[in-house]
């Protein structure tokens, strides 16, 4: 059986104990796989000890957020009528329950399968010290106890519907006669739909939604711990980034949710413009906000790492630096000084090659960056939380001239 994350605790505090056979049978960390809720779903057969039946589970919750609407709303217009904006022309709605509800659910396994991976990397790949380990493995057991944390999810429940119908209320409906409200005194007259889409869908969506931005919050609290730990980071490494780049690529596990914010902001823009009278283009702000937030959401935590790989980037240089001094000195003293000795050994010598290597060495350590992320894992981020604003286009350009925008904004 795989020992908890307490037992490994207790493990590493044995000196006889091997380290790395115990870290051999650690549990992956996954910063989705638990929690009251992640229980119920599997208890209702919706999702398996994996996250499995992700098929499953997204038709149902996003069926039980939708269809009812849909067919509340036609028994509504068949009796009463629908005085303004009908349920099928609701972009919003539609945006939210179809494409960012799914996409959250789906989300959850793309970001299980990922970075469950980048926390076992740190291990593997000995950037954590041995006499640092034990940390290590704490700061795994707080984000976990976090994570099943049923007080905390009760919390969520009891902010969607209190806040998060004060906030749907007064910010997110149009103020014109819907399918689900008609204002009246400053107040919304809900409907039948309106009713399961208030108390239902909205709250089905916000849950999902806040949790999701808690474990953003327990993530970035993960990084911070990890980022003061004495991480061993070598300069000289390949990737540019001292062995952290790992970190910038794990990000592209968040793209499903960035995703879905887009998607999120791009139905509502729909809606203001479609039905509200607004100038698409005065939406500007709020999507380069919106991009803006993320990319610091997602990538500015990783910032935290930057002190140390400053500090191992200054290192390499001296070390490199003063490797380099001895080696040409050897190098100029050896080919040039005394050259008459050795004139007849330059064809073919190693000497030369050590040089170019030794070169390249001290190149790989001066183009070291001080952020484990490079501006093309900024640029697939942003993408990934434009894209679904790119439909808004078709409000006022034709399908080719939108096309050909954005091949131009691309290339």
């Amino acid at each position: 059986m795989t020992p908890t994350v307490h037992e490994i605790r207790e493990e590493l505090k044995d000196p006889t104990i091997n380290t790395q056979s115990v870290l051999q049978d650690a549990p992956d960390f996954s910063l989705v796989l638990g929690g009251p809720i992640f229980q119920l779903l599997r208890r209702s057969h919706l999702a398996g000890d994996g996250l499995e039946l992700l098929h499953r589970r997204m038709t149902v919750i996003t069926m039980l957020a939708w269809a009812p609407v849909l067919a509340l709303s036609i028994f509504d217009s068949y009796r009463t009528g629908t005085p303004g904006l009908s349920f099928l022309r609701d972009i919003d709605v539609h945006a939210r329950l179809l494409v960012a509800l799914p996409v959250l659910i789906a989300a959850e396994l793309v970001v299980h399968s990922r970075i469950r991976l980048v926390v076992k990397a740190f291990l593997t790949r000995r950037i954590v010290l041995e006499k640092d380990i034990s940390r290590f493995i704490g700061a795994i057991d707080s984000a976990t106890r976090l994570r099943n944390s049923v007080p905390i999810e009760l919390g969520l429940l009891l902010f969607v519907f209190t806040v998060g119908q004060w906030l749907w209320r007064s910010q997110a409906v149009l103020g014109t006669p819907t399918w689900y409200a008609t204002p009246q005194n400053g107040r919304l007259n809900l409907t039948t739909a309106g009713y399961w889409y208030a108390f239902v869908s909205i709250p089905f969506f916000q849950f999902i939604l806040l949790r999701w931005y808690l474990r953003f919050f327990i993530w970035i609290r993960f990084l911070w711990q990890v980022s003061r730990l004495d991480l061993h980071l070598i300069a000289i490494h390949p990737d540019r980034a001292a062995g952290l780049a790992f970190l910038g690529k794990s990000a592209f596990a968040f793209g499903p949710v960035l995703f879905a914010q887009g998607a999120l902001l791009s139905g509502m823009i729909a809606n203001r413009v479609l039905y509200g009278g607004a100038a698409l283009l005065s939406f500007k702000r709020e999507a380069a906000s919106l991009i803006i937030f993320f990319l610091i959401v997602v990538l500015g935590p990783l910032l935290m790492f930057t002190p140390q790989l400053a500090r191992a980037k200054r290192k390499g240089l001296a070390d490199y630096g003063l490797l380099a001094n001895r080696y040409v000195d050897g190098f100029d003293q050896k080919w040039v000084a005394d050259h008459a000795n050795h004139q007849n050994e330059l064809l073919g010598s190693g000497d030369i090659q050590s040089l170019a290597d030794l070169g390249n060495s001290y190149s790989m350590v001066r183009d070291m960056r001080p952020i484990p992320f490079n501006l093309q894992d900024a640029g697939r981020l942003a993408a990934a939380t434009a894209a679904p604003l790119a439909p808004l286009g078709l409000l006022i350009f034709s399908p080719e001239e939108l096309i050909m925008r954005i091949v131009k904004l691309i290339f």
